[in-house]
């Protein structure tokens, strides 16, 4: 599953001539690890009361979701073609247009709080339904973050899971050159969370935390990921959050596929 969605991702990136394929390839293995063995989910009805939810609030890396949600079967794969094409649904940033997306994001911190109205609602209704929030590293400069782990800390809300993509490099440089989180683990236990570190390319490590679950406090995942995972020119390489692969790029990328594992 990780390697199809970086194959898509790749491709996608390439045709639409667009950004953010080094966002995209540090999450391919947390994804494939949510929709392959840990979300409660029907493709054929998205809007099932008691799925669970997945919001992706890092919106520029919607190359993956798409890829991911195409090999769940929500959609053909052959519609990812239409990435970033006028009056397409699979816009260059994630939106609700498409089956399965549950909130359109790109602008930064907004995911966060979106998720914990919704596992306050589950928890009002009585539902059992878990939401997962994937977040950036460098989207943690945004307070809205901070302000909406208060909220679910105070409310108790044990069925959500904030999971943070710490590749450590954001927009234009380091994240530690732009804006210091560490300590960070430190940060969320502060904040009411409990907390769980992972090599985020680590499919067994991803799925023991996704599916713990610790009584009366929400959950935070520090998955620590390569930017530009599978890809040797592309890991580690700031370059790649904007860079869009030209013809031979792409065939390298996509023939080193072939010998990745993660």
């Amino acid at each position: 599953m990780a390697e199809k969605i970086r194959r898509h991702a790749i491709r996608m990136v390439h045709l639409a001539r667009a950004s953010h394929i080094g966002s995209a390839l540090s999450i391919s293995d947390i994804l494939a690890v949510l929709y392959g063995d840990i979300l409660n989910y029907d493709h054929k009805n998205p809007l099932d009361s008691e799925r669970d939810r997945f919001i992706l609030s890092k919106g520029h890396a919607c190359v993956a979701l798409y890829a991911v949600l195409a090999e769940s079967g929500f959609y053909e794969a052959s519609d990812l073609e239409t990435y970033g094409n006028d009056y397409s649904k699979f816009m260059n940033h994630v939106s609700h247009s498409v089956p399965g997306v549950e909130f359109s994001t790109g602008s930064l911190g907004h995911g966060l709080p979106y998720g914990v109205g919704k596992a306050l609602a589950g928890k009002i209704s009585q539902l059992t339904f878990r939401t997962y929030v994937l977040l950036s590293d460098g989207e943690l400069d945004e307070g809205s973050n901070w302000e909406a782990l208060l909220f679910a800390a105070h409310h108790g809300l044990d069925a959500l899971v904030a999971i943070v993509d710490y590749n450590k490099l954001q927009s234009l440089t380091t994240v530690s050159g732009t804006l210091g989180l560490e300590p960070l683990v430190d940060k969320f236990r502060a904040f009411g969370c409990d907390v769980i570190e992972v090599d985020g390319h680590d499919h067994a490590q991803l799925k023991l935390a996704f599916s713990a679950r610790y009584p009366g406090k929400p959950l935070v995942v520090i998955a620590h990921t390569t930017k530009g995972k599978g890809i040797s020119f592309m890991e580690n390489k700031v370059e790649w959050h904007y860079r869009s692969p030209n013809q031979e790029e792409m065939m390298i990328a996509l023939s080193e596929l072939e010998f990745y594992h993660a």
